[in-house]
């Protein structure tokens, strides 16, 4: 299942730490961030609950960017 959603964050390389956060979180297959477009588009693993992984992303994301949002 793919989901996009919606983001804010302030620069380029926010977006790319952000990609990689999410990539490194259980239960995503792929994540990749369009910092132009704002929008994070989440590919999830069989079997994964989006909002629980949704959840641990966003923290995740929150760690090595704490000025980011994710629009759940």
């Amino acid at each position: 299942m793919k989901k996009s959603y919606k983001i804010d964050v302030d620069c380029a390389n926010c977006a790319n730490k952000m990609e990689m956060a999410a990539n490194k979180t259980e239960g995503v297959k792929n994540a990749t961030v369009n910092f132009m477009a704002l929008k994070m588009k989440v590919e999830f693993e069989d079997g994964a609950d989006p909002a629980a992984v949704m959840q641990q992303v966003r923290s995740n994301c929150k760690i090595v960017e704490d000025d980011c949002e994710i629009f759940l």
